[in-house]
């Protein structure tokens, strides 16, 4: 065999798992992999502003395409500035590798420059964390990487890479390409499932989750469809369900429905196909009582280690969710359910729902959120993505935006702040024929909005909608609930949104009213598909009406 560096040897495996692309922020101590890629042109390297941006674009990419995201940043500095990429992608379930330069295995333990335990940083966080410190063992230490990040529940791996090892020769053979594997349901499940059905009366089915594919959600959508079955989707997994079916009954996440809050609390059984049921999924573990709740509760999900981890199921299925939800796709629908009445009513409920809600009856507020929704709504492809960050902006795309199928949603169900502009991107460049919405806060932009430099740079064109309130809008919120009237720590001092848009190479305009709006999108939405460049609109929001369902006033008086 001809002797190859480890970087060569690193670079070969890459092309054997099919990469495609890779997000990094160069660094000294992984130079000889840079080196190696300029012989490998077919992996699309981009370039990043911050660490942060490459690992929230390796987790974006993986949502988009189903396929592990990868990420190269160098040591020290740089891996701590992409961790909390690789924690969102440990909650969200998502498959990355991270690749981070070490020191040579001649400084290690000294605290050298830069110099980080990874093992011991990264392993809460990621569902494996190694260092190759042989050459020669690249193409084996790879492909347990992207076998672990794809298999069972899918995650994060993170690879050090020391300086020596990069630049040592040695005879590695090509590993063979990663195949992920999945469980499948078994056929007594199945049936043990259909019968806790038939017996049921008030059902509900939570979809979560990452390992959907187009098929599997189709086929699940007909099945459920033709049983009458109600279908809610978890936390920022909106997309899994097409909203506009009439047995799409709402999202189970922040700011739930009350009246869908009610549904999941009544529920007689509850098929969870997907969802940790974490947190943010069961509104702080009150819709479903710990440890054995009141409903008959069905768990499928990847990962057996999440099976009774915090409730303790009827039936427990460990299966991949694309597995289970054509296997059941496969079994006659239920016939004369008696539960489509209360289907359609839930519908109905989620409908109400979607209205204009009251914080804007005052007419005080010259741009209206909720309209800018239907704006979009109208004007925009129906598969156009979307994506956010966090805070209390994202609500008006949750409540209000009708997800039109898989892949096209990508938010963070670990509450990152910043992931929506590098989602965005990494969006628009995997899938340039498509539009992209970008929402994001003002704070939120303020993370990693330099990454609009590798937009321009790359010919990434998402539409950016900057809600411009002047603070951080979720935590005024808790603020002004908890100490009433103590404000301190939440204001912010904003530039020209537009104009650091068009400084940065983009178009960018500013809309205060709400009849302004739609002209700007529609001119932002042209100027994206010829100029194949980004475009940013700065809402200016009135900072009284912090959530669709609440404003500052009422917040602070209690009411």
């Amino acid at each position: 065999m001809t002797l190859r560096s480890g970087a060569q040897l690193l670079v070969d495996q890459l092309r054997v798992h099919g990469v495609q692309r890779a997000f990094c922020v160069p660094g000294e101590s992984y130079l000889a992999v840079l080196d190696a890629l300029h012989d490998a042109p077919e992996i699309a390297l981009v370039v990043n502003r911050h660490e942060s941006g490459s690992s929230f674009m390796a987790d974006a990419y993986a949502k988009l395409t189903g396929q592990p995201g990868v990420a190269f940043v160098t040591r020290g500095p740089g891996a701590t500035n992409a961790a909390i990429g690789v924690h969102t992608a440990q909650q969200d379930s998502t498959p990355m590798v991270l690749f981070i330069g070490q020191v040579g295995n001649d400084f290690v333990e000294r605290e050298a420059f830069q110099e980080i335990d990874y093992r011991r940083m990264f392993g809460p966080m990621a569902k494996w964390v190694a260092q190759i410190d042989r050459a020669e063992r690249v193409p084996e230490l790879i492909a347990h990487a992207f076998q672990t990040a794809t298999s069972g529940r899918p995650g994060p791996v993170v690879l050090a890479l020391p300086e020596d090892m990069l630049a040592a020769r040695a005879e590695g053979r090509d590993a063979l390409p990663y195949s992920p594997v999945q469980a499948q349901p078994g056929a007594a499940q199945l049936e043990q499932l259909r019968a806790l059905l038939a017996s049921a009366q008030r059902p509900l089915a939570i979809l979560g989750g990452f390992g959907w594919t187009r098929a599997a959600c189709g086929a699940f959508a007909r099945w459920a469809l033709a049983s009458g079955l109600p279908v809610a989707c978890a936390f920022r997994f909106q997309d899994l369900c097409d909203n506009r079916l009439p047995n799409y009954v709402g999202d189970v996440g922040i700011g739930i429905n009350p009246k869908l809050a009610a549904r999941v609390k009544e529920a007689d059984l509850i098929l969870a196909i997907g969802p940790r049921l974490g947190e943010m999924t069961t509104s702080g573990y009150t819709l479903l009582e710990v440890p054995v709740p009141k409903q008959t509760l069905v768990h499928v999900h990847p990962g057996i280690e999440e099976l009774g981890r915090v409730y303790q199921p009827r039936l427990a299925i460990a299966s991949g969710l694309a597995e289970f939800a054509q296997a059941l796709a496969a079994t006659a629908p239920i016939a004369d359910a008696p539960w489509r009445g209360a289907t359609a009513q839930a519908r109905a409920e989620y409908e109400a729902w979607q209205v204009r809600p009251p914080v804007y009856a005052s007419g005080t507020a010259q741009l209206d959120l909720w309209q800018a929704m239907q704006d979009a709504q109208r004007l925009l492809p129906a598969d156009t993505i979307v994506t956010n960050g966090a805070g209390n902006f994202s609500a008006w795309a949750h409540r209000f935006w009708r997800y039109t199928g898989l892949r096209t949603q990508l938010a963070p169900t670990s509450g990152a702040m910043g992931y929506g502009v590098p989602a965005g991107i990494a969006a628009s460049l995997t899938a340039p024929e498509r539009t992209v919405l970008t929402l994001a806060g003002d704070g939120d932009f303020l993370m990693t909005g330099q990454e609009l430099a590798t937009a321009v740079q790359y010919g990434a064109a998402p539409i950016v909608l900057v809600f411009n309130n002047g603070m951080y809008g979720t935590i005024r919120m808790h603020q002004e609930r908890e100490f009433p009237g103590r404000v301190v720590g939440t204001a912010l001092a904003n530039p020209d949104f537009a104009a650091l848009a068009r400084a940065y190479g983009c178009a960018g305009v500013r809309v205060e009213r709400s009849e302004d709006f739609a002209p700007a999108l529609q001119v932002a939405l042209c100027h994206t598909r010829q100029a194949r460049r980004p475009a940013l609109i700065e809402l200016i929001c009135d900072p009284e009406i912090s959530t669709p369902n609440k404003t500052l006033t009422a917040l602070r008086s209690g009411t």
